[in-house]
């Protein structure tokens, strides 16, 4: 018999559309600061966001990082790949230089970065998963862990066992780290293995690929917005489901979706809903 979506009566209350959708900044404020790193998470916890998701990913020598591209280019400005990088070299990559150079979101031009949060980009450098662990558990914060698809060219590295243990070593709990992913074995034997994490199934990842809510097994999707209509989030909070909708960084899409139900979004612009939600505009 199919599981449905079922959250008790009194979480039940946080899906209203009359409420407010939680603030997650996506790989940290990454508008602001280099993504998936300790100056961006640190920026997305001073603004008050919610929690923050971040991309685990290995390096050569078998380390869990904080990275989110096969490819160190976009981010780093280095060539390779991030299995074939050892986390000595990695400890050698500039993304904060990097960011500055490129300035992807236009914010550098745009004023919003000062002076002071320049030099903490600048020191940036791509985490350890533990370090990134630590840092939110130090900030009494949360996080969203996402397992990513294993590359190719390493399909039997124990991702799971190994990311299980870094928690465990980090010290954080439940309270501090949630788990989602498009691979959704891992939140199969996750649910197994540790029952106490929240599980969140990432879905509809691929531009054509249909739509399967997996017959709704899980409390929590996490949905492309180009992917879902507002009338669809509607439908799976009358389930009983939780739906975040990624990435969402305009305001009238932030409005739409929030009037729709949606228990968080996942924005590379946590001080635009932020503010929104200040003025009582969301």
């Amino acid at each position: 018999m199919a599981r449905r979506c079922f959250i008790p009566i009194s979480a039940r209350f946080a899906l209203l559309p009359s409420m407010t959708p939680l603030t997650i900044a996506h790989r940290g404020a990454r508008s602001l600061a280099p993504e998936n790193t300790v100056v961006a998470a640190r920026k997305a916890h001073a603004l008050g966001a919610d929690l923050w998701e971040l991309d685990v990913a290995f390096t050569a020598d078998g380390e869990l990082i904080v990275f989110h591209d096969d490819s160190l280019e976009r981010t780093t400005g280095a060539k390779g790949l991030f299995w074939e990088t050892t986390l000595e070299e990695f400890s050698r990559l500039e993304p904060g230089r990097r960011f500055l150079e490129t300035d992807p979101f236009g914010q550098l031009a745009a004023g919003a970065i000062d002076e002071a949060d320049r030099d903490a980009i600048e020191s940036a450098r791509v985490p350890t998963l533990l370090e990134a662990l630590s840092l939110t558990r130090e900030l009494d914060w949360r996080v969203n862990v996402e397992l990513k698809r294993l590359p190719a060219a390493r399909p039997d590295f124990p991702l799971l066992d190994r990311v299980l243990a870094v928690v465990e070593a980090s010290g954080a709990g439940p309270e501090h780290v949630l788990f989602s992913s498009g691979e959704h074995f891992w939140l199969d034997e996750l649910a197994k293995r540790r029952p106490e994490f929240e599980l969140q199934a990432l879905i509809g990842l691929l531009p054509h690929e249909p739509i399967d809510y997996l017959e709704y097994r899980f409390k929590t999707y996490n949905v492309r917005r180009t992917r879902v209509l507002p009338d669809a989030v509607r439908e799976l909070v009358s389930r009983g489901c939780a739906v975040n909708v990624y990435v969402v960084n305009d305001e009238d899409e932030m409005r739409r979706f929030a009037d729709a139900g949606a228990a968080g979004l996942i924005t590379d612009f946590p001080q635009r809903q932020l503010n929104m939600i200040r003025e009582g505009r969301l």
